[in-house]
């Protein structure tokens, strides 16, 4: 997969819904009948980030779900892309980028949503032709004034800011023309999860699915 052909897949998937739920899940009975939640909610986008022993099993399980798109975060190593494709991932994201990690998504036909921080970050993955990416930490480096300041001078780049948002500053990033969707994970509270409460996260999810951008 070229990282042209990745930056087209990247952009249908963050054009799906104005917000990718960032999943971090401990017990895997919880993976498929959250996935089921937010999907019915209007989010069909999920990522599953690999900071769990159970991660990979929770892809494997939500991979299952009708209308649900199930991603791969926290990609660190191409052995990380190798176990991620192999669970069932249909994309992944990464915190940021290397060579290396570039090169094994390439290799293995996996569209990566790649992190920049700065200008030159954003640069170096468009030099390469990864034109949709990932602003993260999005609220730690300076937030929606800072990721509009750096889409002045690079238009080419759209991104997912992911990163300290939440329903009360998304809609200042879903109002930026460099953003395509964010990502968070206020859709998804643990307290929700270990309560089985899948209504409350029904909610939560039409709530984000209707934001404007």
């Amino acid at each position: 997969m070229t990282p042209q052909d990745a930056s087209r897949a990247n952009e249908a998937l963050c054009k799906l819904a104005p917000v990718i739920p960032v999943l971090v899940i401990d017990d895997v009975a919880h993976a498929r009948p959250l996935a089921e939640a937010l999907v019915a909610g209007g989010l069909p986008v999920l990522e599953v980030t690999l900071r769990t022993p159970v991660a990979l099993d929770a892809i494997r399980e939500m991979a299952k779900v009708e209308g649900g798109v199930v991603g791969a975060g926290t990609l660190l190593t191409p052995e990380d892309v190798t176990a991620a494709v192999a669970a069932g991932a249909k994309f992944g994201v990464s915190p940021g980028a290397t060579d290396r990690l570039l090169d094994a998504c390439e290799a293995a036909d996996l569209p990566l949503l790649a992190g920049a921080a700065t200008a030159s970050e954003a640069m170096a993955l468009l030099e390469r032709g990864y034109s949709v990416q990932k602003f993260f930490p999005a609220e730690a480096n300076g937030g929606a004034p800072a990721l509009k300041a750096i889409g002045a001078p690079i238009p080419q780049v759209k991104f997912c800011p992911t990163g300290g948002i939440s329903m009360k500053n998304v809609g200042d990033y879903l109002s930026l023309k460099n953003v395509l969707c964010c990502g968070g994970s206020w859709v998804a509270p643990k307290e929700l999860m270990q309560a089985g409460d899948w209504d409350g996260i029904v909610a939560l999810a039409r709530e984000a699915a209707a934001l404007p951008r």
